[in-house]
């Protein structure tokens, strides 16, 4: 038997100021909770309507869970976790940089893609939307268990990186005539704004992804220009 309490504090963790206050986020459904379940977060309470093997797991209505599900069609599993611990921002690379994205559909495949292409670290501003958020950690299919996203002012940040800065723009370099290192840093702008002027100072190589001459297209959706760009330095990176 699940408490009124406990559903609405679940339910509540919808918003970040519940999710910054609580230290705690939701995952649903099976096969993104099993993800998160084998990485290094720490576990805070598990809910299943049907088999779902787990020590910690307890099972409710279908009921119960739609009253606290995050999404209009609950699963059959949903797990509460503890928000990781700050770390230091990394320096490394290869980096993915995002500026102002506030789509959360858009993190989301973001993320999915660093994951897919094995690159650890996602370095956001504070505009951009919370990594946390339910449509977000949805959209990541379980790769946010992966990836780790962390919020600061960029400028400062950018600043005390050392290896190529690269951005994406309407024009530059073309993307497939481009070799990149390692230790590469990619810059991502907004949906709306693209990269912001104190955040474009800082970028050492403008780069662009070509388009046909016979095409209407304005822009690509910025998931859209991530994929392609990390699909080329992913490309450079495991020939390496």
């Amino acid at each position: 038997m699940i408490t009124n309490n406990i559903r609405k504090r679940i339910q509540a963790l919808r918003l970040k100021k519940n999710r910054q206050r609580e230290q705690l986020f939701v995952v649903e459904g099976k096969k993104a909770v099993a993800s998160f379940l084998d990485s290094a977060l720490k576990l805070h309470s598990l809910f299943f309507t049907d088999a779902f093997t787990h020590p910690q797991g307890q099972q409710i209505s279908a009921e119960d869970m739609q009253r606290m599900s995050h999404l209009k069609n609950a699963s059959n599993v949903l797990a509460v976790f503890s928000l990781p611990k700050e770390t230091t921002l990394p320096t490394t690379g290869p980096i993915v940089v995002l500026d102002g994205v506030s789509d959360p559909g858009n993190l989301g495949t973001m993320i999915r893609l660093c994951d897919w292409f094995g690159i650890c670290h996602i370095v956001c501003s504070a505009d951009t939307v919370d990594c946390f958020n339910p449509k977000v950690v949805q959209a990541t299919m379980g790769s946010l268990a992966n990836v780790r996203c962390h919020y600061t002012d960029l400028v400062p940040y950018l600043e005390t990186i050392q290896s190529p800065i690269y951005g994406t723009f309407m024009e530059g370099t073309s993307v497939y005539d481009l070799a990149f290192p390692r230790e590469s840093v990619f810059v991502f702008g907004s949906e709306a704004h693209g990269i912001s002027s104190p955040v474009k100072e800082r970028i050492t190589m403008s780069m662009t992804i070509p388009k046909s001459s016979s095409t209407t297209a304005e822009s690509l959706n910025v998931a859209m220009a991530a994929g392609v760009v990390l699909g080329v330095v992913g490309q450079q990176l495991f020939k390496g």
